[in-house]
C-alpha cells in the first residue's frame, strides 16, 4: 500500500511503459473456500534478541527495533524447512499504560511491513502509540523473510510488457526454485502471525490492518479467533473480488477520483493558475502529457461548465455543453490515436506525469504535488526511477514480483474473455492506465498460465468476542466502499463511513473522528460513531 500521508509521492510500483505491470502495491485481496491445511507444529521459538533494524529502513532505533522469527516453510509439509521472517516492535511510549500488541501490515499484497511499520505507529492516534507495542512481521518472500530468487531476464520482462507478467513471473521464480512460489499466500503469512504471537508470549494480538492487511488480518481472526483481540480494518475489500475483481472495480474508482481532482485543483485556481473549471484544468494536465509524450490522455474530460463556454456563444451555451460533453469522449481518443499513427512512440503512457496522477489519486495529501507538477512540469524528488538507487529499485521488483505471485496463487475469479477486446484496445492502442489495469486481469491475461494454488477459506469474525472496526471512505479508488460494506458484514464488523476518498482512512493525518473512533474502540471494543468526515488536506499546497 501506499504512504499517502505526506506531500511526497509515495514509494508504489514504477509503471512499465506498456501494460498492466502497473499494478500499485496496495491492490488487494484473495479466494473463496478450500479445505484449511492443518497446522504444522512449529518449530521451538529461541529467546527473541531484538536489535536495531536493518539500516536500509532508516529506523530510529530509539523506538524501534527488530528480530528474526522461525517459521515453516510450508505449514502443510513439515518437512519443508524454516524461513527466518524478521519482526519489527515499536515499543510503547508509554509503558505503565501498556495494554497490548498491536500488528500492523501496510497492503499491498507485496508491502513491506519493516519499512511501514514505524510509520503506521506515528500516523495512528498518540493515545494507540503510547499504550501498544506496534509490530509488524515482514511478509514471507519479501528481503528479511526468506526472500525469493527469481530470474529477471529479458523474457520476463516483454511478458510483462505485453500483459503476460502473472505466469512469467511464476515461471521465473521457479526456474531457479522449483515449488519456491506455492507457499506464498496469505493464509501462510497469517499463521507466521501466529507465530510471531507466541514468540512475543502474547496469549492475544490486536490488529490494524490497511488495504490487504484487512485480508490478511481477517484471515488470521478466522483461523485463530482464540488469539485474537481488536480489530481495525481500514480500507477494505469483499473477498469474493479476489483478486481479478479487485482490479477490474478500481478502472471507476480511478476515474471517480481523477474528476474529484480536477474539481480541486479548479477550486485552488488561486494557487495553481491552472483554470477555474475542472474542463480548463483538464486541458492543462493534457497539455502537459503531449509536452512530455507526444501522446494525449484518453481518460474521458470531465463535464463543461458555464465558464468554458467561449465568449459570443453565451446565448447557445446550453447546447455548446451538451455538445463538448457528446463529443469529448470520442474526440480524446481520436486525438491520440491521430498522434500514435503519426509516431507508435507517442502515448499517454510515456508521460511521468500522467502516471504520477494515477499513482498519487488515493490520498488527498497528494494532490499539491500533484497540482504543481502540472503547473511546472517538474516531477518532485524521489517521483522518477531515475531517482531511485539500485537497492530502492530492487525492493520494488521484489514487492512487484510478491503482489503478481499472491495474486494468481489465490485469485478465484473467473477469466472474461469478452473483455479481452478492451484489454487490446486499452493496451496497445491507448496506453489507457485508467483502463488496461483492471481489463488485464478481468480478461484473465495477467494470470494465464499460473492458475490458483490455493483459496482462503471463508472470512468471519462470529467467534470474536468483539466485533471488529471497519473505516471505508465513500470515494476511495483503491477498495471501493461497497466492497468494504460486504467484508465488515462478513466480519460482523462496525462500520464507519468516512466521506471523500482517502485511502487508508487512518493514516492521513488530520481526522479527529476517525481517531476518536480507533482509540475508542481499541481500549473499549465498540465505539458509537458511525459517520466522519473527509480528512483535511495537511501538506502544504
Amino acid at each position: 500500500m501506499h504512504d499517502n500521508r505526506s506531500s511526497a509521492p509515495p514509494r508504489t510500483l514504477p509503471l512499465s511503459r506498456r501494460p498492466a505491470a502497473a499494478v500499485l502495491v496496495g491492490a488487494l485481496l484473495s479466494a473463496t473456500a478450500v479445505a484449511v491445511a492443518p497446522a504444522a507444529s512449529a518449530a521451538p521459538v529461541p529467546e527473541l534478541s531484538w536489535a536495531p533494524c536493518p539500516a536500509e529502513y532508516e529506523i530510529d532505533p530509539a523506538t524501534s527495533s527488530c528480530t528474526s522469527v522461525p517459521v515453516p516453510r510450508d505449514y502443510a509439509n513439515p518437512d519443508a524447512g524454516t524461513i527466518d521472517v524478521m519482526v519489527t516492535r515499536h515499543a510503547a511510549t508509554d509503558p505503565g499504560a501498556r495494554r497490548g500488541v498491536l500488528f500492523t501490515n501496510p497492503g499491498g499484497p507485496g508491502g513491506d511491513a519493516i519499512g511501514s511499520n514505524a510509520m503506521i505507529a506515528q500516523a495512528l492516534p498518540s493515545e494507540v502509540r503510547s499504550e501498544w507495542d506496534v509490530v509488524g512481521v515482514q511478509p514471507r518472500g519479501l528481503p528479511h523473510a526468506g526472500p525469493l530468487d527469481c530470474a529477471a531476464g529479458d523474457e520476463l520482462a516483454l511478458a510483462t510488457a505485453v500483459g503476460f507478467g502473472g505466469g512469467a513471473t511464476r515461471a521465473a521464480c521457479e526456474a531457479s526454485a522449483p515449488g519456491s512460489t506455492s507457499h506464498l499466500t496469505t493464509e501462510n503469512t497469517a499463521r507466521d502471525w501466529d507465530v510471531v504471537r507466541q514468540a512475543l508470549g502474547e496469549d492475544t494480538i490486536d490488529v490494524y490492518g490497511l488495504s490487504y492487511g484487512t485480508i490478511l488480518g481477517s484471515t488470521y481472526a478466522t483461523l485463530f479467533p482464540q488469539h485474537t483481540g481488536r480489530m481495525v480494518l481500514d480500507s477494505a475489500a469483499d473477498q469474493n473480488w479476489l483478486w481479478n475483481d479487485v482490479l477490474w472495480h478500481q478502472n471507476d474508482g480511478y476515474k471517480g477520483r481523477f474528476y474529484d481532482l480536477m474539481d480541486w485543483i479548479a477550486a485552488h485556481d488561486d494557487v495553481y493558475g491552472l483554470g477555474t473549471t475542472p474542463l480548463a484544468v483538464y486541458q492543462r494536465w493534457s497539455d502537459r502529457i503531449v509536452e512530455e509524450a507526444g501522446g494525449n490522455p484518453t481518460i474521458a474530460p470531465p463535464p463543461a461548465q458555464i465558464g468554458d463556454v467561449p465568449p459570443g456563444l453565451e446565448a447557445v451555451a446550453d447546447a455548446y455543453r451538451a455538445g463538448v460533453d457528446l463529443t469529448g469522449p470520442a474526440r480524446v481518443r481520436f486525438e491520440a490515436f491521430v498522434r500514435m499513427l503519426a509516431n507508435p512512440e507517442h502515448i499517454q503512457l510515456s508521460s511521468s506525469v500522467y502516471a504520477l496522477t494515477r499513482q498519487l489519486l488515493p490520498g488527498r495529501n497528494n494532490w499539491p504535488t500533484l497540482a504543481r507538477a502540472v503547473r511546472d512540469g517538474e516531477l518532485p524528488e524521489g517521483a522518477s526511477p531515475a531517482d531511485m538507487s539500485e537497492a530502492e529499485l530492487d525492493a520494488v521488483a521484489q514487492a512487484q514480483t510478491m503482489q503478481s505471485l499472491i495474486l494468481c496463487n489465490e485469485n478465484i475469479v473467473a477469466p472474461r474473455p469478452d473483455r479481452l477486446p478492451g484489454w487490446l484496445f486499452s493496451t496497445f492502442l491507448q496506453g489507457d492506465l485508467f483502463d488496461m489495469i483492471g481489463y488485464t486481469y478481468s480478461s484473465g491475461v495477467w494470470c494465464a498460465g499460473a492458475p490458483p494454488v490455493t483459496a482462503l477459506p471463508p472470512l468471519t469474525g462470529a467467534a470474536l468476542d468483539d466485533a471488529p472496526l471497519v473505516l471505508q471512505s465513500l470515494r476511495d479508488p483503491q477498495t471501493p466502499y461497497d466492497g468494504g460494506v460486504r467484508l465488515a458484514e462478513q466480519m460482523s464488523a462496525h462500520l464507519v463511513t468516512v466521506g471523500g476518498g482517502d485511502h487508508g482512512t487512518a493514516i492521513q493525518g488530520g481526522n479527529t473522528v476517525v481517531d476518536t473512533a480507533i482509540t475508542e474502540y481499541l481500549r473499549t471494543g465498540s465505539t458509537a460513531i458511525t459517520e466522519a468526515p473527509e480528512a483535511p488536506i495537511s501538506a502544504p499546497l
